[in-house]
């Protein structure tokens, strides 16, 4: 998912990582905001270098992200998550400061929030679905098929699985089987850049996900499986289970579940949208 969100009428690009399961926002940007700076790549240039020769390790583990810029071309970015924002801007000397840390700090306790009462989060998930005009059957899938992902990655976890790359990879390999498709290339035939897949599956897609998704935990339960390898060929013979049944279905009905359609605005709508 991508986003641009607003912070006192500015415009601050933000991305969503799927599996660190955390926001990225873009660097600039809040630079922009707190110096109103004519030239906030340059402001950020500089202070990227303090940084660093005062051993700063938050501009260390500050990664780029390609997000959309005022021209509509994706373009490398630098980003950080939410602590790391906080770090930074604790170095930014900036009247503009608290209001920020203010905004940040409602985000986190949003979080904090959903993390002891997870209904909180999938109220708010259901409010921003029912804006963007999914219907309550889609919703409700959408909804069943994260809390049947969730439960698989919690089995990672305690299994051994922990970097964001090896989920990655392992939920690569349950949706290539199943699909045909690497994640990218089922993006890529749904004309999808940064924006999440699930958010733009069909009912059917979302259903079968599931059902990979279901049966990789299951025979990861049953198998006992332990470490990337093994979850491997778990998630190999769960998304097998949803091939098959996705094949048989497509025999019946002659119609492909695989599809490219997405929920993206018209191109004439998000030309509109850039220009705000």
């Amino acid at each position: 998912m991508s986003n641009i969100k607003l912070f006192e009428s500015k415009q601050v690009r933000s991305a969503w990582n799927e599996e660190e399961q955390k926001w990225y926002f873009s660097i600039t940007d809040i630079v922009a905001i707190l110096t109103e700076s004519i030239d906030p790549l340059a402001y950020w240039r500089k202070l990227k270098e303090r940084l660093k020769k005062e051993g700063n390790e938050t501009v260390t583990n500050c990664h780029g992200l390609k997000m959309q810029a005022a021209d509509g071309k994706m373009r490398m970015t630098d980003v950080a998550d939410v602590e790391q924002l906080l770090r930074l801007i604790q170095s930014i000397p900036s009247p503009k400061a608290e209001p920020f840390k203010q905004w940040l700090a409602k985000v986190g306790y949003e979080r904090m929030q959903e993390i002891s009462d997870p209904e909180q989060s999938l109220d708010r998930a259901r409010e921003n679905w029912q804006k963007l005009g999914r219907s309550e059957k889609w919703i409700q899938q959408r909804m069943t098929g994260q809390e049947t992902r969730n439960k698989l990655t919690d089995y990672w976890k305690e299994s051994g699985v922990q970097k964001a790359d090896e989920f990655a990879f392992l939920t690569n390999i349950i949706h290539q089987e199943w699909t045909g498709l690497t994640v990218k290339k089922h993006k890529d035939l749904k004309g999808l850049k940064t924006q999440n897949l699930r958010d733009h599956m069909s009912e059917a897609e979302l259903i079968f996900t599931a059902l990979a998704e279901l049966s990789t935990r299951q025979i990861a339960e049953t198998e006992n499986a332990k470490g990337i390898t093994q979850n491997a060929v778990a998630g190999k013979k769960g998304g097998r289970i949803a091939k098959d049944a996705r094949l048989a279905l497509e025999n019946k009905t002659g119609r492909k579940v695989i599809t490219g359609e997405n929920f993206l605005p018209p191109a004439k709508e998000n030309k509109k949208l850039n220009k705000k």
